[in-house]
C-alpha cells in the first residue's frame, strides 16, 4: 500500500501556525516581490478570489480587515517541510518527497486495516507536533492514492484519511465522477485529445485499450492507465530522480542598472544553486548567467542576454562557480540598461561518485575537501545565509520586496517568537489602545 500525505493549504498552514490569530480569516500569500496570489485559505477561497490575482486589487480589502495578505516566507515554508519529512520517517518504512507539502509513504507489509490505523495516527501526530492540518490518501499504487487524497479533502465523512482498494465500489465511484483532465500526470491537451476518443473519465482511461493508449499517445499515458487498475508502474526512486541542471532565478526588488548589484544578485544565485548541486551530489560542467529586462517597459531599452561559461573541469565548489558567474558578467553586461531579473544555471551535471579525473588533467577541487561540507552543515544547521561568499546589502535594489512577511522563527536566532511579542497578541494590545 502507498500513501500520500498532503498538507492543507500549506503555505497558510504554516503562517497559522505560529500566528493562529489568523484561524478561521481569509489569508493569502503572495508571491516574490507581494506580486499575486500564490495560496488562499479555504476562507479566502469561498470569496471567489483566484489564484494569481494581482495583489494590489486586493488592497482595500486589506486595509478593511476583511483579508489578511502575507510576503512568501519560502524559509520557514522549507524548514516546515523538513520537519514533516523527518516525523514521517520516524514513522514509516520508507518516505520519498514530491513536493514542498506531499510526501508518498511506503506500506508494503501493512494490511489494510494497519494502513487506516496508521493514516489516521500520522494525522493526529503530525497535528500536534507541527501544527498542521494533513489528509492521507491511501491506494495500492501512485495514481490511485493521489485520488485518494483529494477524496480525504473533499469528503467530510472520511475525516482526512481516505483508503481505496483499487477494487471496491468506491474506487469505482470515485474514477467514474473524476475528468480525466483531474488524473495526476494528464494535462489539459493530453485531456482534449482523449475527449475525442471519447476517453472523459478516469474511469474511462482505466477501461481503454492500452495498446492504443501506447500507439496514439504514450507509454506513460498507458502506464497511468494502469495505475488506475491498481497495478503498481511507477517506482519510488523515479520521483526523486537528480536533475540534469539546476536554475536559481528571481525577479528583483526593483530595477537596476547597476553593474555591482547585479553581480551581486548572481552571486547570491550561484551560492544557492551550488548547495543544490552538492545536495544530490553532482559536479557541473558548465555556468549559465542570464539577464533580462523588465519587457513590460516599452518606454525603455529592452536587453536580455546570456553567457554559458565551460569550466576547466568538473565541479562542486562554490568559488570556482562564482569565478564563472564573473566571467559571465563581465561578458554580457551594458550598461544603459535596467535589469529586473537576473538567474544562474549549473549544465551537464555528473556524478561526483562516478565522474573519472582527466589523466591529463588533475583539477584542484579535493584540495579542500571538508571545505564545501563545512560551509553547508553550518548553513544548514544556523539558517541559510549564515556564511556566504562576499557581503550583501539587505537594501539593494535586488533584494526582494517581502512587506508583509512572518518571522523566520525556526531558521533564525534574531527572528525567534519573544513572549509577549505574538504577532496576534500584538495586534489586539493594539486595539485595545
Amino acid at each position: 500500500m502507498i500513501g500520500l500525505v498532503d498538507a492543507n493549504n500549506f503555505y497558510v498552514s504554516c503562517e497559522r501556525v505560529f500566528d493562529p490569530a489568523l484561524e478561521g480569516k481569509p489569508v493569502g500569500v503572495m508571491s516574490n516581490n507581494d506580486g499575486c496570489i500564490i495560496a488562499r485559505s479555504a476562507e479566502m477561497k469561498t470569496m471567489d478570489i483566484p489564484m494569481g490575482m494581482p495583489s494590489f486589487k486586493l488592497e482595500s480589502l486589506r486595509k478593511r480587515g476583511d483579508i489578511y495578505l502575507k510576503s512568501s516566507n519560502y524559509e520557514l515554508y522549507g524548514d516546515m517541510s523538513a520537519r514533516l519529512c523527518q516525523l514521517l520517517r520516524d514513522t514509516c518504512p520508507a518516505v520519498s518527497p514530491y513536493s514542498i507539502d506531499e510526501m508518498f509513504i511506503y506500506l508494503e507489509t501493512f494490511s489494510n486495516q494497519q494502513c487506516q490505523t496508521l493514516g489516521e495516527w500520522l494525522r493526529r501526530r503530525i497535528r500536534r507536533h507541527l501544527g498542521l492540518p494533513v489528509c492521507v490518501g491511501l491506494a495500492p499504487t501512485h495514481t490511485l492514492a493521489k485520488l485518494a487524497n483529494h477524496l480525504a479533502k473533499q469528503a467530510t465523512h472520511y475525516q482526512g484519511v481516505c483508503l481505496l482498494t483499487g477494487k471496491d465500489a468506491a474506487t469505482t465511484a470515485l474514477l467514474k465522477q473524476t475528468p480525466v483532465s483531474s488524473v495526476w500526470g494528464v494535462g489539459r491537451r493530453i485531456a482534449e485529445r482523449l475527449a475525442i476518443s471519447n476517453i472523459n473519465t478516469a474511469w474511462d482511461l482505466r477501461e481503454a485499450d492500452l495498446r492504443l493508449l501506447r500507439k496514439h499517445f504514450s507509454v506513460v499515458l498507458a502506464r497511468t492507465a494502469l495505475e488506475l487498475r491498481g497495478t503498481p508502474c511507477l517506482q519510488m526512486n523515479a520521483l526523486d530522480q537528480p536533475r540534469h541542471r539546476i536554475m536559481t532565478s528571481r525577479s528583483f526588488g526593483q530595477s537596476t542598472g547597476s553593474k555591482t548589484e547585479v553581480h551581486n544578485a548572481l552571486r547570491q544565485h550561484a551560492q544557492r544553486s551550488a548547495e543544490k548541486l552538492r545536495q544530490q551530489r553532482n559536479l557541473t560542467r558548465a555556468v549559465m548567467i542570464f539577464l533580462n529586462t523588465n519587457r513590460h517597459r516599452r518606454d525603455q531599452p529592452q536587453y536580455f542576454p546570456h553567457a554559458m561559461v565551460p569550466l576547466p573541469s568538473p565541479s562542486d565548489d562554490t568559488r570556482t562557480i562564482l569565478e564563472a558567474v564573473h566571467q559571465g558578467v563581465e561578458q554580457v553586461y551594458r550598461p544603459g540598461y535596467r535589469f529586473m531579473k537576473a538567474g544562474v544555471m549549473l549544465l551537464d551535471l555528473v556524478d561526483a561518485e562516478q565522474h573519472q579525473l582527466s589523466l591529463l588533467h588533475q583539477p584542484p577541487r579535493n584540495r579542500y575537501p571538508y571545505l564545501m561540507a563545512t560551509l553547508d552543515n553550518i548553513n544548514q544547521r544556523m539558517g541559510q545565509g549564515t556564511i556566504s561568499f562576499g557581503m550583501t546589502d539587505a537594501d539593494a535594489a535586488w533584494q526582494l520586496r517581502c512587506g508583509h512577511r512572518s518571522g523566520r522563527y525556526t531558521t533564525r536566532w534574531d527572528e525567534l517568537m519573544k513572549a509577549g511579542t505574538h504577532p496576534g497578541a500584538i495586534k489586539q494590545s493594539a486595539l485595545r489602545k
